[in-house]
C-alpha cells in the first residue's frame, strides 16, 4: 500500500533518540505562565515549549500536569520540558531574581508603550511573561516588566487565546535566535 511504502522512507525515532533530543541544548528563554489558570491553555503551552525547546516553563501549580484535561492536550510534553512552580504571590520576587541573573523581562501585553512583535529584537536571555486569560498582566507584575510586546491584529476582537499568543511570541523568539537577527547571535 502507498502508506506503508511512504512510512518506510521516514526515519523512526527510538526511545534513545527521544532522550537525546530532550537533552539537547535548550533556548535561553523562560516562559512564565504563573498567571494562567486554564489547564488546556497550560497544557498547550507546555507542548509548544517542548516543541521549541524552551529553557524552562514556569507554571502556577505542578500538580496540574497529572490532571487528565492537561494530559489530553500536552501529549507527554511535561516529561520533556523543564518545569518550575512559581505561584502568583511569589511572581514579583521571581522576576526580580531573573533580572539580577541577567534576563530581560518581556511581557506579552497591549499597553500604550508596547513594541510591535514584528519589529522587536529579542534579547538572548529573555523571560516571557504571559497575562491572565481575561485581564492580562496585573499592574503590580507589569511594574517588573522591562518591555511589552504585542501581536498586531487585524480583526475586531482585540485579544488572542493566551496559549495562541504565547506560541506566536515563542516562535518569533526562536525564529530570531535560529534563523535571523544578529542581536541574538
Amino acid at each position: 500500500s502507498r502508506s506503508s511504502s511512504s512510512s518506510s522512507l521516514l526515519p523512526s525515532l527510538s526511545a534513545l533518540d527521544h532522550m537525546s533530543a530532550a537533552k539537547s541544548k535548550r533556548q535561553p528563554l523562560i516562559v512564565v505562565a504563573s498567571l494562567l489558570e486554564n489547564a488546556p491553555n497550560l497544557a498547550g503551552l507546555t507542548r509548544t515549549s517542548e516543541i521549541f525547546h524552551v529553557g524552562e516553563l514556569v507554571l502556577p501549580n505542578l500538580k496540574m500536569v497529572k490532571e487528565d484535561s492537561f494530559k489530553r492536550v500536552s501529549v507527554t510534553a511535561e516529561k520533556w520540558v523543564p518545569l518550575l512552580e512559581v505561584q502568583r504571590r511569589n511572581l514579583s520576587k521571581y522576576l526580580q531574581q531573573k533580572k539580577r541573573d541577567g534576563y530581560t523581562i518581556v511581557g506579552v501585553e497591549q499597553t500604550a508603550h508596547s513594541k510591535p512583535l514584528q519589529t522587536f529584537d529579542f534579547p538572548r536571555n529573555a523571560v516571557l511573561v504571559l497575562g491572565q486569560e481575561q485581564s492580562g498582566i496585573p499592574a503590580d507584575i507589569l511594574a517588573s516588566v522591562d518591555v511589552c510586546v504585542e501581536i498586531p491584529q487585524l480583526g475586531v476582537i482585540r485579544s488572542l487565546n493566551a496559549h495562541v499568543s504565547a506560541s506566536i511570541v515563542i516562535w518569533e523568539y526562536v525564529k530570531q535566535l535560529k534563523f535571523g537577527k544578529s542581536s541574538l547571535q
